[in-house]
């Protein structure tokens, strides 16, 4: 599945009025993402896939252990003689 904000894979935001689409409309347009906005004053709003966007989880970096760096475990070896 193509990644949210994407020309394939727009956001898709439901507003009640027309400045709160233009907010909401900044704010995609400063990032960059692709969006769809609704603007349907019965409904109640939905900005989901915004709050998605802006929150997306950071990637956890990996602690490689260099082979000859000493052992992660403690016991004072280079690591590529120890548990590497």
């Amino acid at each position: 599945m193509a990644k949210l904000g994407t020309e394939k894979n727009p956001a898709i935001v439901h507003v009640q009025d027309l400045d709160r689409a233009n907010e909401v409309a900044e704010i995609f347009e400063h990032y960059g993402w692709k969006f769809i906005i609704g603007l349907e004053p019965e409904k109640p709003e939905n900005v989901s896939d915004l709050v998605k966007l802006l929150n997306r989880p950071q990637p956890v970096s990996s602690l490689k252990t260099g082979r000859n760096e000493p052992c992660p475990c403690g016991s004072g070896i280079k690591h590529k003689n120890c548990c590497g």
